[in-house]
């Protein structure tokens, strides 16, 4: 998690819960790992697409 220790990690959970409260936390949870999966997967096609255009110039 680069450069968060455990003491910054306990204090952004804190925050958040104070911000949006416990029956929030587990839907905005759910939707930042929905998000992340996403961007992984674009990321990934993003590098197919590229690392295909390149073995095409190479023919």
């Amino acid at each position: 998690m680069g450069n968060l220790g455990i003491t910054e990690i306990l204090l952004i959970g804190l925050a958040l819960l104070l911000f949006f409260g416990p029956s929030r936390l587990p839907e905005l949870g759910k939707s930042l790992g929905k998000g992340i999966q996403e961007f992984k997967k674009a990321g990934k096609e993003l590098t197919e697409a590229v690392s295909e255009e390149v073995r095409n110039e190479r023919k």
